[in-house]
């Protein structure tokens, strides 16, 4: 079993920064791609940036410039630097892994609980 384990949302005034992380806890054979996704109330899940094993980064073009992602593939962990938060962050933050959990296992969409983000002044 494997479970994402989410930290670091809050509230922040415009202008200001925040770091998620998130951990993936359990036995598994490997991880492809880590990445954040975030759902503001009444809209749908929308990617924000995705990293792979190998460390190459996509971010959605409203967060090019500002946030940054980046992993630790030996503590199997994602981070989400956000700088600049603008009110129109504010949302639910989702981490997400493809998770291996044997070898010659298909990769699996896990899913992290989702942390609040509010930019607000």
């Amino acid at each position: 079993q494997v479970q994402l384990v989410e930290s670091g949302g809050g509230l922040v005034q415009p202008g200001g920064s925040l770091r998620l992380s998130c951990a993936a806890d359990g036995t598994f054979f490997s991880i492809n791609n880590m990445g954040w996704y975030r759902q503001a109330p009444g809209k749908q899940r929308e990617l924000v940036a995705v990293v792979t094993s190998g460390g190459s980064t996509n971010y959605a073009e409203f967060v090019k410039g500002r946030f940054a992602i980046s992993r630790d593939n030996a503590k199997n962990t994602v981070h989400l630097q956000m700088n600049s938060l603008k009110p129109e962050d504010t949302a639910i933050y989702f981490c997400n892994a493809e998770v291996r959990p044997r070898a010659l296992n298909p990769h699996i969409p896990y899913w992290g609980q989702g942390t609040q983000v509010t930019v607000s002044s």
